[in-house]
């Protein structure tokens, strides 16, 4: 299956070159032009595997949509796309969540190779046998958790940490090994996303009262399942 992208970008030349160089290297893309496209309906953004974002921006900065998608998918990746001329604070980008800069107009077999590296990065192998975990059934697979009481459609990276803590039952699961395992990074940022994933899959698993990730405070996770 063809990865997704969404380009945001308001120059007309350069998105349309830019479009058509990733569609002939087997993306999906879509093109838009201006962000109030996207801020109207944010869950437009659902199954994109990338976001290719203009710092500069008509009626709203690429650091200000950043933020705003970063709080609804805090774990789908993007690139900002700067101009040479423009000084830019790669620190505030880096804070919000950025992946990669390039500046425009850019090679696009640089900005090809940028999006390959991350979504290589970011991609994992999932189990494809079905799971008991208590009496819920996962398949990792179909990203289904299944439970007499209900039934969760869990994101990739849902359940790639649930696979993950499953296989780590009774164990003492250390913060750093999960983020290196599943998120591929341990900076601070992502730690704090990775907080947001557990109390998820803390929910999603609250029908069964014997399973449990219980904290251990500045150290991880042991693991009861």
């Amino acid at each position: 299956m063809k990865n997704k992208l969404l380009l945001v970008e308001d120059d007309p030349d350069f998105g349309f070159m830019l479009r058509q160089y990733l569609e002939l290297s087997d993306f999906r893309v879509d093109w838009i032009s201006q962000p109030n496209e996207l801020t109207a309906d944010f869950q437009k953004l659902m199954g994109y595997d990338l976001i290719i974002l203009d710092v500069m921006l008509p009626q709203v900065s690429g650091f200000t949509l950043a933020k705003e998608i970063s709080a609804l998918f805090p774990l789908l990746p993007f690139i900002f796309l700067t101009a040479k001329e423009q000084k830019i604070d790669k620190l505030t980008g880096l804070k919000i969540g950025a992946d990669d800069y390039i500046t425009k107009p850019c090679d696009p077999e640089e900005l090809l190779l940028r999006i390959q590296n991350i979504l290589k990065r970011n991609h994992k192998t999932i189990s494809p046998n079905p799971i008991a975990i208590g009496s819920y059934v996962f398949l990792p697979d179909q990203l289904l958790l299944s439970h007499a009481l209900a039934q969760y459609k869990l994101t990739e990276r849902e359940a790639q940490l649930l696979l993950f803590l499953w296989q780590r039952n009774g164990q003492l699961v250390t913060r750093g090994a999960i983020l290196e395992k599943v998120w591929g990074t341990a900076d601070f940022f992502t730690g704090r996303s990775m907080d947001v994933f557990i109390t998820r899959l803390r929910k999603y698993l609250s029908h069964d009262p014997d399973l449990h990730i219980r904290s251990n405070r500045g150290v991880g996770f042991t693991v009861h399942f």
